[in-house]
């Protein structure tokens, strides 16, 4: 489990020039190696107070470590990075010792005995990496994808997002509604001058028409997006003794769900989580669909019809050994239909069937489970796609899309200018090159300490 060694202050009061942050910045103890990190001006200070000298830039430098007292506390090495060519753009520093509990608190107490030095909040090192230049909100957020990452599909994606292609698109844009706006203006203020022809901007009005339409078509995007961080769901559906729950207990590998040979069983839904070829996938076990006279029954069925709605994927599951037929399913999106213990005997039959299982073997497995990753993937964003992943960056692109939208009303040309104003404004705030003061303190609040 993580270990919190300290909190500073509560998060989200202004980073002072004088403030130089220190935190444990490898996880969890005890473990083999700790890393303590420091930012700040108070860096060769810490040195100098720790082991006696400030060590050669960007060159380990193995030393003994002692505190005020001249104490020992451990051996390791030490790294100075001074700015503004570190990774918060201020001097920074790193201590590699053994990661016993003990040795890590000492160290911490040793640094927070040097004037100037505190405990830093969550995400403050990667903050102060902002303020300063050394990454963009776009960088961070991605980052912080990066680090929260379980499945090879989320990492993918957050290295991905973590360049610069997000921010050149949002450029892009930024500097054609600006050129539009200068025509504007330039029609506003020098209408009288011979040398600007009127309504010069006429010529404008069909580029961010374009511009509508291509941030729609990126907005649409956004559900692929969720689909790596969310999951891609997966709903095991059919008539009751179909098999639905013994599935899902082969696919988790324990018993998450109970398996009776009574009808109706199952009236909850019960969900576990999988990685899939490096796809995360939900799975969603429901109510056996019948005519039920049981109230809970009925409820549990109704869920598992909304559930169905929702999925991305639905595994219709029924057994012909128990002389079932796939049930009739009213949705529009993907579905595979699936017969279970095939290790009983199987009459066959016209019946259109995707995959054919018997959970007992494990039979058919392979294939269907290749089939499903097949079609997460599909569901996924591709390595080149260039889409919104967060909430965030959906509310500021569709601002700037109904801004735009505004602008084309016919009004007068002040209004249109200020509708423009604003459309530019909101794609500034993606990239954190205006006004986003306001969202640091949710979003670093994410980081863990020492990140």
């Amino acid at each position: 489990m993580t270990q919190h060694i300290g909190l500073g202050a509560p998060f989200g009061r202004k980073v002072g020039q004088a403030d130089t942050i220190a935190a444990l910045a490898s996880g969890g103890l005890p473990s083999g190696i700790a890393v303590i990190r420091l930012s700040g001006p108070a860096v060769p200070a810490a040195f100098l107070a720790v082991m006696g000298r400030v060590p050669e830039p960007r060159r380990a430098s193995l030393a003994r470590f002692r505190d005020a007292t001249g104490a020992e506390i451990d051996t390791g090495l030490a790294i100075y990075f001074p700015g503004p060519g570190s990774a918060t753009g201020e001097d920074c520093g790193e201590f590699q010792v053994h990661g016993g509990r003990a040795v890590v608190s000492a160290m911490l107490a040793a640094l927070r005995a040097v004037p100037g030095i505190r405990l830093a909040e969550a995400g403050e090192f990667a903050r102060r990496a902002l303020i300063n230049g050394r990454a963009d909100l776009l960088g961070t957020e991605a980052l912080s994808d990066l680090i929260a990452a379980e499945t090879e599909s989320e990492r993918r994606f957050a290295i991905e997002n973590g360049r610069d292609r997000h921010r050149s698109l949002y450029s892009s844009w930024r500097s054609t509604i600006l050129h539009a706006r200068s025509m504007v203006e330039a029609e506003l203020d020098f209408a009288d001058e011979d040398d600007v022809p009127g309504s010069v901007s006429e010529s404008s009005w069909a580029t961010v028409r374009s511009l509508i339409r291509e941030i729609e078509d990126h907005l649409g995007g956004y559900r692929k997006a969720r689909i790596v961080h969310r999951g891609f769901d997966v709903v095991i559906a059919g008539p009751p003794n179909a098999g639905k729950s013994s599935l899902l207990n082969r696919l988790v590998e324990e018993e998450v769900a109970i398996v009776t040979s009574e009808a109706g069983t199952t009236r909850d839904l019960v969900s576990a989580t999988i990685d899939l070829g490096g796809m995360k996938v939900n799975l969603t076990d429901t109510a056996g669909i019948r005519e039920a006279e049981n109230l809970a029954e009925q409820i549990g069925i109704e869920r598992s019809r909304r559930r169905m709605a929702e999925a991305d994927l639905v595994l219709s599951l029924f057994s012909p050994a128990e002389g079932q037929i796939p049930l009739p399913l009213e949705r529009e999106g993907d579905t595979l239909v699936i017969a279970t213990k095939c290790d009983m005997p199987y009459p066959g039959g016209e019946v259109r069937v995707d995959h054919i299982v018997s959970v007992e073997t494990g039979t058919g497995f392979a294939a269907m489970l290749e089939d499903i990753a097949a079609r997460a993937r599909a569901a996924a964003p591709a390595v080149d796609d260039v889409v919104p992943w967060r909430e965030r960056h959906v509310e500021l692109l569709s601002t700037c899309r109904d801004c735009l939208a505004d602008a084309l009303i016919d009004k007068p040309l002040e209004l249109r200018s200020e509708d423009l104003r604003r459309a530019s404004l909101a794609l500034g705030k993606l990239a954190g090159d205006i006004d986003v003061e306001d969202m640091l303190d949710e979003i670093f609040s994410k980081f863990c300490i020492g990140k």
